[in-house]
């Protein structure tokens, strides 16, 4: 996601294969940095995770725009986390928490920009899911993936601009 010729490679395949593109899901994260607190925190560890977590989303969307103008009901699926909530945030956490936090931010602007064009973009928390950063301790990721499957799939007067966990609303 955050080299420019690999994404447009990747566009160059969806256009050939199948000229379109119906939904886009941005599924990337890094640096969980629980080790960190921002008033001490390594700027190098929080550029990296706003190159991969905000940026890699952004330049994907960017790339892939013309694609999912050629859709009857595209879709652009952030996947978020709680964490980038603003609502409940505190210390801890800070190059994850802010880059997922600008996701959001980035999620609410391309919703209003895009409404004319019948998009739907939201954000989803799949929620812990055990995974190479989430741990053992996490959920399925087939219970992750259902806020995902539910947001690829709404209907054309499903809800934009949100930000969602199983289907419901989450505080931004």
């Amino acid at each position: 996601m955050t080299d420019p010729a690999s994404v447009d490679e990747a566009v160059d395949v969806v256009r050939d294969r199948y000229g379109r593109l119906d939904v886009l899901v941005n599924n990337a994260a890094i640096s969980y940095d629980t080790w960190q607190r921002a008033i001490t925190a390594d700027l190098a560890v929080v550029r990296e995770a706003a190159e991969t977590n905000l940026y890699g989303p952004w330049l994907m969307v960017q790339r892939f725009l013309p694609l999912l103008r050629r859709s009857d009901h595209p879709r652009i699926v952030n996947v978020s986390s709680e964490a980038g909530s603003l609502t409940g945030m505190g210390g801890g956490t800070p190059a994850y928490a802010a880059s997922k936090a600008a996701l959001n931010a980035l999620t609410r602007m391309l919703a209003a920009e895009l409404r004319p064009e019948r998009f739907l973009v939201n954000a989803v928390s799949p929620g812990w899911v055990a995974t190479d950063m989430g741990g053992a301790g996490g959920g399925p990721v087939s219970d992750g993936a259902a806020s995902v499957v539910w947001a690829a799939t709404l209907p054309d007067n499903g809800p934009t601009s949100g930000f969602f966990r199983d289907g419901r609303p989450l505080p931004w």
